[in-house]
């Protein structure tokens, strides 16, 4: 007897998924590269330390404080094992370490080569001492107040990230006590970098840290006593804002509550100077209620970040990139009215090959435009000052119903929205907060205008923020256009955001949290079922991050049923690529270039027949379902083999900036497949290939 074949598929035994937290650091490691390649200009590979210096502070103040809690007496330790506590402790630190290693052993050598130099006391002379000396007395000492601990003067108040020192005292103070222990706070409003003047320096640029300053005359602050072991330290807070939206009777006042107390979160990290004694740094760690894991000794200064002030104080444009320039929009020519050139059919501009300055004509021709009656818009991160939210005052002013969306809680720039939604308020627009206990990080722009005896509505979606500082130097794509189904779909998704009523009927447009991550698995399942009955299927994703298990899952499921898949993640990718067994059909490449990549396209094909998004969600669980986020097909055949070419296959062919996931997790850089013909000539990248097919069209 012949048993029959069941007709269920096998469900694939799943992958054991990445660690999020590891992914993050190597993402950061794979940034940190850049420092090491000769090829890049020296500032910039300044730049590129101070950057992931920047990205490991966000890093602590908002995903540490789990890892920090557990090392302490009762915490709760099934929210994570002590193996990954200890792999995240060990990659940290090693991180770090490379970090100051670099700026040790690469940086400050080759600036040095050059005559660029930060001098420590010992390398002073005595005349550049004497000048020290003056701008101490004259600059630094009156703003600063050691305090002396005892019972009656506590450990102070230590504000996030900034600059302190503790000091050992010997001998008694003014009343016969012998405190020993002092904090001297160093104020933000002091610069971090001070160029020695031209007279003391030569030729070269010389210039003092603060830290050195204040360390140099650190016994003139305690007179009587001897300065015995002292160490620069700074500690690192939890401030991601919680803010009970329930509760809160007005999430703006509430959150501006949140921010006055931002800076004294608790306390997740220690960076102390190497030579810090552990009779101190255990001092610290104890005030801080810290655990030893969360001690870092660095060899230099304690805040990297600020070394970028360096970057402009050399003066020396031949050691930063060549300046590009962004070529205006190809599909706008700049005279005749956008809205007229949108009815021949849909625009698309890539950023920052494409400059930001047709989304901002086409605002500022809604704002002049005087058949325009409405604007409604989304603001996410738009900075502190910005030409566009200019526009939207002007749109008032000329009479326009403005409405604008702002999520206050779009986390480090909570400041710079409450204030626009201020000013915005206060000139009569009417400002909206989207939907309590979800972030709206849809970017969408909609303009409603009379024509004739109807109302046309106009639109822009992206798949980044409202930021024309950000818009230089993050990779997006603008889509402009008048498609009736799409701007119907946007006109419902901004009624839901100010009324809340029942979940509108869309068109085209995919929305979270109600059922983006369902259509996305659907549209993988999809994939899957036509490979599996022998069709060539294919799927490629760009995005920041993928870490959704449902939709790592789907693709997991997809790979087995015979679909080829090609994922693009710049950041944490929590799915292990080419796994036998599991992910043999998934390749994981991640690019790391002078961009930020930041734009999300989803592309699936069967056959002949293909299918394409945009987005502004990456694939995480937060924004499938803690957020409003926003999916559009691209259904123009040229804009969509545009983006097909210009964001996925020049990626997929990258061989200089990017970088493949192997099965045991670990990265590796690609290396050029052929070999140069012209030594002199850099290979280029991606990123490289695009601004040079730019420059060429401008």
């Amino acid at each position: 007897m012949t048993m029959q074949a069941s007709k269920t598929p096998i469900k694939p035994i799943l992958p054991q998924w990445l660690d999020r937290d590891l992914c993050l650091l190597a993402f950061n490691a794979r940034v940190l590269d850049w420092v090491k390649r000769p090829e890049v200009p020296l500032l910039e590979r300044l730049r590129y330390l101070c950057i992931v210096s920047s990205n490991l502070d966000e890093f602590f103040e908002v995903r540490a404080a789990l890892y920090t809690s557990l090392a302490k007496p009762k915490a709760a330790l099934d929210a994570i094992d002590a193996r990954s506590q200890e792999a995240l402790s060990r990659s940290a630190h090693n991180l770090v370490d490379e970090q100051y290693a670099l700026y040790n052993e690469v940086l400050i050598p080759a600036l040095a080569k050059e005559g660029v130099r930060i001098l420590g006391h010992s390398e002073r002379t005595l005349a550049q001492q004497r000048w020290v000396k003056t701008f101490f007395e004259r600059e630094v000492r009156p703003l600063l107040l050691p305090v002396g601990l005892d019972p009656s003067h506590p450990f102070p108040q230590v504000a996030n990230k900034s600059l302190n020192f503790i000091v050992q005292l010997s001998g008694h103070d003014a009343f016969g006590r012998d405190n020993e222990i002092a904090i001297v706070k160093v104020p933000r409003s002091l610069p971090r970098l001070i160029r020695l003047p031209e007279k003391l320096s030569g030729k070269r640029k010389l210039f003092v840290s603060i830290s050195s300053v204040i360390r140099s005359h650190l016994k003139d602050l305690f007179p009587g006593r001897a300065v015995g072991q002292f160490s620069q330290f700074r500690v690192t807070r939890h401030s991601d804002l919680s803010v009970d939206e329930e509760d809160a009777k007005n999430l703006r006042t509430a959150l501006r509550q949140g921010l006055a107390h931002r800076n004294y979160g608790q306390a997740v990290r220690l960076e102390v100077s190497s030579g810090c004694s552990s009779y101190l740094s255990d001092f610290l760690l104890q005030q801080f209620e810290l655990p030893a894991s969360a001690l870092y000794l660095v060899h230099g200064p304690v805040n990297l970040v600020r070394l970028n002030q360096l970057i402009d104080l050399v003066e020396r444009p031949e050691w930063l990139f060549k300046r590009y320039v962004a070529s205006y929009p190809n599909q706008l020519n700049g005279t005749t009215s956008i809205f007229e050139q949108l009815k021949s059919g849909d625009v698309l501009i890539h950023q920052p090959y494409e400059s930001f300055d047709g989304v901002l004509a086409f605002l500022r021709e809604a704002a002049h435009d005087p058949d325009v009656l409405a604007i409604k818009q989304t603001i996410y991160r738009t900075g502190a000052d910005s030409v566009l939210m200019d526009l939207l005052h002007l749109a008032v002013q000329r009479g326009k119903e403005v409405t604008v969306v702002v999520e206050l809680k779009a986390r480090f720039d909570e400041e710079a929205n409450i204030n626009w939604a201020e000013k915005l308020e206060r000139i009569g627009a009417q400002v909206v907060y989207g939907v309590v206990g979800l972030k709206t990080h849809a970017k969408m722009l909609l303009v409603s205008r009379r024509e004739g005896g109807n109302i046309r509505r106009y639109a822009h979606l992206s798949t980044g923020n409202y930021n024309p500082r950000t818009a230089k130097l993050y990779t997006d794509l603008s889509h402009l256009t008048c498609d009736l189904k799409l701007t119907h779909d946007i006109e419902a998704v901004f009624n839901l955001l100010a009324n809340q009523s029942k979940i509108p009927r869309l068109y085209k447009l995919m929305i979270a949290p109600f059922h983006l991550q369902r259509n996305l698995i659907d549209w993988v399942d999809k994939t899957a079922k036509a490979a599996a009955q022998g069709s060539v299927c294919h799927i490629i994703l760009k995005m920041n991050t993928l870490t959704d298990e449902k939709l790592m899952e789907a693709l997991v499921r997809a790979g087995h049923a015979g679909v080829q898949i090609d994922l693009i993640v710049r950041g944490a990718c929590m799915l292990p690529a080419q796994c036998v067994g599991f992910t043999e059909n998934i390749r994981v490449r991640s690019i790391i270039g002078r961009f930020l990549e930041h734009t999300r396209v989803f592309y699936f094909q069967i056959n002949a027949l293909e299918t394409l998004y945009l987005s502004s969600a990456d694939w995480m669980s937060r924004n499938m379902l803690r957020r409003v986020e926003l999916a559009w097909p691209v259904e123009d055949a040229s804009l969509r083999q545009r983006i097909v070419e210009e964001c996925l296959h020049t990626y997929l062919h990258d061989c200089v900036d990017a970088w493949l996931l192997k099965p045991d997790g670990q990265y590796v850089r690609t290396t050029p497949t052929k070999k140069r013909s012209d030594q002199t000539k850099l290979l280029l990248g991606a990123q490289g290939k695009l601004m040079a097919r730019y420059a060429a069209k401008s």
